[in-house]
């Protein structure tokens, strides 16, 4: 993707004296405006992956309610939560056409439309179609905007920035659980749902908060033309009075005898000037819609070209075999942490210990840790002496095995240490980001962190219902945690060793070629 001066927050100012143009910076860049797109990110972070995360709530009363399998059952928040992460790519095309904020207040509409019409559900398979694809689409199309709202106006601080608005996360998964467990026990679950489709149109006042980055070079272009209209209409004014005046000179006898013929030839030219300005406006109003068509169709093409390019143009990343290797770890990574979210409090319940995860839910134990795990990791990898990729490691290894033995634990103080430390080692997302700018280069960072988070949302897809799926047969969660556990080990033992193979190859590429 090429960039301009507008794109990266500086605008050039022309000299008069001089010809010659100097830089500006825009003063909305790491400061300013800026903070309040951190506020809007931050905001949609609480109201998607917050009220994303606290799914495992609505998932018991789906399961009471339709007396369905909870394979079928966890097909409803996997829909939302994997295509909100997988539509990432083709939101691309309607933030290049449209820009970020018609999109987000589109997408928010459109989420808190898939609230709405889910609280009329009848059966499992509509709320596939209402909250699984009609809320998971607008929750794509707002989250999507609000990160590249927030790289868009930070350069020096875009890692601080980045850090403060994911926090939300974290917040939004313990506030969102309080407030659904509520909704639930007083209104019941579909009007529930419905007061949440309310609460989520606050998307739409976030959207709106992403003022694109103008720059003064186009507001002063602006002011030119309107000016220059409304000089026009003055003379056009002027030139009309001219006549008038010219004609306040005659006579009162001939204003008396030509009175009746003027009166008439006056009422023949309005008749006419009335057709012909409704000629005019029918023709301006044609050509009016004309203009919008050819600029719309141009708008579209651009953005599709620079769509096409950013996304289908990526394919040389996947020479890269770590990158490879890092593709196929992120398609069974998220599953392991999207899984307790959705089927922790069934687990719960299965257990006796609802009281005890009434006072504090486990869910929320996650969500709390998980954002101070972002902020410690990220400063432990900041350190000189440390490697951001053993960081990133060692994380998913205690991961992996908080996940495998979980099922082990069956009172309430051993799943909440668990679960503490589930939240804290998942705060290696803060990490992704620089990790894959290390895997292919800042130049292929964006569509190649396009394609993990397309991976990730794949593994929220399918990671929920295999686990319900698994319970269905074996009647156990046990096992469900142990396979994709293990499969999570495979991606990172891929992850770990792959590097190697690499290193090795490259070391003996000079003697093979010195033999020669």
């Amino acid at each position: 993707m090429c960039t301009t001066q507008e794109d990266i927050g500086y605008d050039f100012e022309d000299d008069s004296k001089d010809k010659t143009k100097t830089l500006k910076p825009n003063p909305n860049i790491d400061g300013g405006w800026a903070w309040m797109i951190v506020l809007s990110s931050f905001l949609v972070h609480i109201l998607i992956m917050g009220s994303q995360m606290a799914l495992g709530i609505l998932n018991m009363e789906w399961l009471e309610e339709f007396s369905q399998s909870r394979g079928l059952t966890a097909w409803v928040s996997s829909l939302s939560m994997g295509i909100t992460l997988i539509v990432g790519p083709f939101i691309g095309l309607f933030i290049n056409t449209c820009g970020c904020r018609k999109t987000a207040i589109t997408g928010g509409i459109l989420n808190a439309l898939g609230w709405v019409l889910s609280a009329y559900a009848s059966n499992v398979h509509y709320l596939f179609i209402t909250f699984g694809v009609t809320a998971g689409v607008g929750s794509g199309m707002v989250y999507l905007p609000a990160v590249v709202m927030v790289g868009q106006y930070f350069q020096k601080r875009r890692a601080l920035a980045q850090g403060l608005s994911t926090t939300g996360t974290g917040f939004g998964t313990f506030l969102m659980t309080v407030l659904l467990k509520y909704l639930c026990k007083e209104f019941g679950w579909r009007n529930a749902m419905f007061i949440q489709g309310a609460v989520s149109l606050n998307l739409c006042v976030c959207g709106a908060l992403m003022r694109p980055l103008s720059s003064k070079k186009d507001a002063n272009e602006k002011g030119v033309e309107r000016n220059n209209s409304e000089d026009y209409h003055a003379k056009a004014l002027f030139h009309s009075a001219k006549p008038i005046k010219s004609n306040g000179v005659l006579h009162e006898e001939q204003e008396e005898k030509e009175g009746t013929a003027n009166d008439k030839v006056l009422d023949n030219v309005q008749a006419m000037e009335c057709k012909g300005k409704s000629r005019r406006g029918k023709n301006l109003f044609a050509l009016c819609i004309l203009k919008r068509v050819s600029q719309l169709t141009v708008t579209i093409k651009n953005g599709f070209g620079t769509w096409y390019s950013s996304y289908f143009g990526a394919a040389s990343l996947f020479t890269n075999r770590v990158f490879v290797a890092f593709v196929f770890w992120a398609l069974f990574a998220y599953s392991s942490f999207v899984i307790p979210f959705i089927h922790l409090p069934e687990i719960v319940k299965q257990y006796n210990l609802s009281k005890q995860n009434d006072v504090f839910p486990l869910t929320s134990i996650i969500a709390i840790v998980h954002i101070f795990g972002k902020v410690i990791l990220g400063i432990i990898s900041d350190l000189p002496c440390i490697s951001t990729w053993n960081v990133f490691l060692i994380a998913n290894f205690t991961l992996v095995i908080c996940i495998l033995i979980l099922p082990l634990m069956h009172t309430y103080i051993g799943l909440a240490m668990v679960c503490a430390l589930i939240g804290f080692s998942s705060g290696y997302f803060s990490l992704m980001p620089v990790v894959t700018e290390d895997l292919v280069g800042i130049e292929h960072l964006a569509n190649a962190y396009g394609i993990i988070i397309c991976a990730n949302g794949i593994s929220a897809l399918l990671g929920p219902p295999f686990a319900g799926w698994i319970y269905d047969i074996t009647q156990k969660y046990d096992f469900s945690f142990y396979i994709c556990g293990l499969l999570y080990m495979v991606g990172i033992i891929v992850l770990l060793i792959q590097p190697c193979i690499q290193k090795k190859q490259s070391k003996d590429q000079p003697t093979d070629n010195t033999k020669v």
